[in-house]
């Protein structure tokens, strides 16, 4: 039953994927009215809600976007950066929307970063942790559940990422729409193009707790 789960959820993660990846394309042909690129918006917002410290810059790559709060930068991908478009201006202010967590001390932003060095720690060894548990699960039982151990914290992360997409997506829409981005027209696109981008954090979350509850699935039977 849990094969039949895990390969749902690809299939599922491939059709999200797709369909984001569409998204995007069909909404930066959508020019803004204003004619403001992705690093102009960005600013805009942050400086609408008075954050002066942090920078806009550049990053390679398709829908790399991100906003690093250690030294306090939105970094914007190639086709975002630059482009004076529905989707840009969408995906710029998402990553300006986590930027105004940060400056707020959003609590589930807070508690994500917590996490971020046991991340970081079990995502290097878990994988290493977890087939040396199923190849000796007869002769060291506690492997494997050490390993699962450090999966969960993975799992966790997942989760709480959720509400931290989730809250810098709808700050994002009504920055948007009240700075007069976005339009009747247009709002309805930028709403679309950040759903899809949510789902993909969704669908890795029901992953990794699947996987999860395999690993658990499979130790129990021991």
């Amino acid at each position: 039953m849990i094969w039949f789960i895990l390969i749902v959820i690809m299939i599922l993660s491939m059709i999200v994927q797709s369909m984001l990846t569409s998204r995007f394309g069909k909404y930066s042909k959508v020019p803004t009215s204003n004619g403001m690129t992705g690093a102009e918006i960005a600013m805009k917002m942050l400086h609408d809600n008075g954050i002066y410290d942090v920078q806009v810059v550049p990053t390679k790559g398709m829908l790399t976007d991100f906003y690093n709060p250690t030294n306090k930068t939105v970094a914007l991908s190639e086709g975002v950066y630059s482009n004076a478009s529905v989707a840009a201006a969408a995906v710029a202010a998402h990553e300006c929307g986590h930027a105004i967590q940060h400056a707020k001390g959003y609590a589930p932003l807070k508690f994500r970063t917590a996490l971020v060095p046991m991340v970081n720690f079990a995502s290097n060894i878990v994988q290493w942790i977890l087939l040396l548990g199923v190849l000796l699960m007869g002769i060291f039982p506690g492997l494997l559940w050490f390993g699962i151990a450090l999966f969960a914290v993975t799992t966790l992360f997942s989760f709480a990422t959720l509400p931290v997409e989730i809250n810098a997506s709808a700050r994002a829409v009504s920055w948007l729409k009240n700075a007069g981005i976005t339009d009747a027209n247009t709002q309805p696109m930028a709403v679309d193009a950040l759903k899809w981008a949510a789902y993909t954090y969704v669908i890795a979350a029901i992953g990794s707790l699947a996987t999860l509850l395999y690993y658990i699935g499979l130790a129990r039977r021991d």
